[in-house]
């Protein structure tokens, strides 16, 4: 599917990859969930992985920060992913490192059973930062930057389950970018969410993009049209198209991606 890669239609706000993924393959056993994929993430911009249930766009999506690891059975097969230029499959990758500088947020909001305030820091601790002044800071600074301080600036010590859902899920990016990630990963991020609270996360993103990487998986194509910069389509394992976001949704190259996004399946 190389051959369908093309160079996007506008100038993107960077030319420098955050993510480099280079002819991956990979498997569930003896199922093959993707295969040959090659593209580029760009730092300071919000990549969309879009198509339909099961055509990879997760599992490709859980292989940045290596979470597939934690499913038996699961490899590359082939392949190999780059992020800052370092093959994130070398025996010298500390793996807990990765997912801090390759953060995540889930499709349903995993706030811990802890106060507001403590949510935040935990990454900070478990990274070693002792100063309690640095950790109040760097919490008041994430909340901000999550669009949340000002709900919760009175309430920090409270437990963070009190929170509504989408209160929640910019707490997870607020603990999520505590630790200064490279890459923020979104695995439907607001799929559990009212139209409100997503607006509110998809305006957090179009913020954040200045200081981080995103990705995001969505089955939304509204979403994927509003917030990102390039879009990719996969589509049974196979990466179909990818693009510049206003590319891909008003002049797509291949007749599969068009029949997906007008909604002809999926």
């Amino acid at each position: 599917m190389n051959d369908l890669l093309e160079k996007p239609a506008i100038v993107p706000t960077s030319t420098a990859a955050a993510v480099e993924i280079r002819k991956v393959s990979f498997s569930y056993g003896s199922t093959q969930a993707l295969k040959d994929i090659t593209l580029d993430l760009r730092e300071n911009e919000v990549t969309a992985f879009i198509g339909p249930s099961g055509c990879g766009k997760s599992t490709l999506l859980r292989c940045i920060n290596r979470m597939n690891d934690e499913i038996v059975g699961t490899r590359i097969t082939q392949g190999e992913i780059l992020v800052e230029g370092i093959n994130i499959h070398h025996p010298s990758v500390d793996v807990v490192k990765l997912r801090r500088d390759v953060g995540m947020v889930f499709q349903k909001s995993n706030p811990f059973p802890s106060s507001i305030f403590e949510n935040v820091a935990f990454g900070l601790r478990m990274r070693g930062e002792r100063n309690n002044a640095v950790i109040a800071q760097t919490v008041e600074e994430s909340l901000k930057s999550a669009a949340l301080w000002d709900e919760v600036k009175d309430r920090l010590q409270e437990s963070a389950l009190g929170l509504s859902g989408g209160q929640q899920q910019r707490l997870c990016i607020a603990r999520t970018i505590a630790v200064k990630p490279l890459v923020v990963l979104m695995d439907e991020p607001c799929s559990a969410l009212d139209p409100i609270a997503t607006a509110k996360v998809e305006e957090l993103i179009w913020n954040l993009k200045h200081d981080y990487t995103f990705v995001i998986v969505t089955h939304n194509m509204q979403q994927a049209a509003r917030v990102s910069d390039r879009t990719a389509f996969f589509y049974i394992g196979e990466l179909i198209e990818f693009s510049d976001t206003k590319r891909i949704f008003s002049n797509p190259r291949v007749r599969k991606t068009e029949e997906y996004i007008t909604g002809r399946f999926g």
